[in-house]
């Protein structure tokens, strides 16, 4: 199978934002010389993660060991994507993923089209439910009812980012001739992307509200394949361009000789993964010795990235 819309995958780094010198002045002045590193490293779009709140059990990880302790501080992402859009200039941000039903849908898209004035409209946004249940309870999030609380969510926010006044009625909530100003800058609104697995409310989810898709972490290449060909298949089905919706690869980490995870080893999978459907091919920078090594790790992937679209 050849990259489906033939166009080269564009880079996306997810930049750490959680641990304790990150809470710190000094953390945040590092943060922001990473997203200009990135920027000068040709990177296309910095996404970030997100937890409210975090509870004892992380256990319930539902990929793996959680390598995290509960009271490991994370920063908000909108609020730190706010501030890194002012000193960048040409970089897209997104989140991998924000835990939309935690916002309420008139807040997230007033927030979200704020940040896109900001950046000069360069916002995307990758949404999900969340895995812990400590978090929605915390806010008042019915778990049981979090799918359907997602989806209201975004389908209000594509209603609020529309000529005025917006009206929505769903399961979830409802308002009536209402404004929420500013738009965003970028026409149809800001780009969703929807995470998770492809069952039947997902697949309905990125088909009718959405602009990309973002598999499990670290999916394997095969099974990856054959989600994107369903994907496409059923955005065929909804009568939209499967070319313009957007797929992100996670590059796994690839240990070297030294036994140690290897970025440019790592980067040889891009064109296998370009090949199988993804649009966006991310590096998770954690993977790779995290913010300590950002500086080398940019300079890697400003190296390599070109030689790897080369070789697609």
């Amino acid at each position: 199978m050849t990259h489906p819309s033939e166009t080269p995958p564009s880079l996306s780094v997810t930049l750490t934002s959680h641990g304790a010198a990150l809470a710190e002045e000094s953390g945040i002045t590092q943060l922001l010389a990473h997203a200009r590193l990135a920027e000068a490293a040709g990177v296309d779009r910095l996404l970030f993660t997100d937890h409210v709140v975090m509870g004892e059990h992380t256990d319930r990880y539902p990929w793996g060991p959680f390598p995290f302790a509960p009271d490991t501080p994370w920063l908000e992402p909108l609020t730190l994507i706010s501030a890194l859009a002012t000193a960048t200039s040409r970089i897209r941000f997104s989140t991998k993923i924000l835990i939309a039903p935690l916002r309420p849908a008139p807040l997230l898209a007033k927030t979200l089209a704020t940040l896109d004035v900001i950046a000069g409209g360069r916002i995307e946004v990758g949404v999900s439910t969340g895995w812990q249940r400590e978090e929605l309870d915390a806010s008042g999030v019915d778990w049981d009812r979090r799918g359907q609380i997602l989806t209201d969510t975004m389908a209000a926010c594509r209603v609020l980012w529309s000529d005025g006044p917006a009206s929505f009625r769903s399961a979830s909530f409802c308002f009536d001739r209402i404004w929420c100003r500013p738009r965003p800058l970028q026409a149809g609104g800001i780009p969703i992307w929807f995470a998770g697995s492809l069952h039947a409310r997902n697949l309905d989810r990125i088909c009718r509200l959405g602009d990309g898709w973002i598999p499990a972490p670290y999916a394997p290449i095969e099974p990856f394949r054959r989600d994107v060909a369903r994907l496409r298949e059923a955005v065929v089905r909804a009568d939209r361009d499967p070319d313009r919706i957007g797929i992100q690869g996670d590059l796994d980490a690839r240990v070297g000789g030294d036994g140690r995870p290897d970025l440019r080893a790592s980067l040889e999978a891009v064109p296998e993964w370009a090949r199988a459907g993804a649009t966006t091919v991310n590096v998770v920078l954690s993977l790779f010795g995290g913010p300590r090594h950002a500086a080398r790790c940019f300079e890697i992937l400003a190296e390599e990235w070109p030689r790897q679209l080369a070789r697609i």
